[in-house]
């Protein structure tokens, strides 16, 4: 199940979560924050659909589709990404147990 958090007043997308994982890891939208200029990208995805005015600063990893994780995600977010499996598949397991 998707689900959005909108901002009530502009209806802005703030967070989401995706069926993948469900409730268990939310995805902030960094633009909305107060000061956004705090969390730069970590990569640019998806830059072969990009607008020719968008310029991808020197040094910041950029890939014409999507990436392969283990390239350039830190060792610590990768582990940190591993714990949770467990916890996802019991939840996508009740999800499938409240469907049959």
């Amino acid at each position: 199940m998707l689900i959005f958090a909108r901002c009530p007043k502009c209806r802005i997308a703030l967070w989401s979560n995706y069926a993948g994982a469900g409730p268990l890891v939310s995805f902030l939208r960094v633009g909305t924050l107060d000061a956004p200029d705090h969390l730069p990208p970590d990569i640019h995805i998806f830059t072969a659909s990009k607008q020719p005015w968008v310029v991808i600063p020197p040094g910041t990893p950029s890939v014409l589709a999507y990436y392969e994780r283990e390239e350039y995600w830190p060792a610590d977010s990768l582990a940190r990404r591993e714990l949770l499996f467990p916890q996802i598949e019991a939840y996508l397991a009740t999800r499938r147990n409240a469907r049959d």
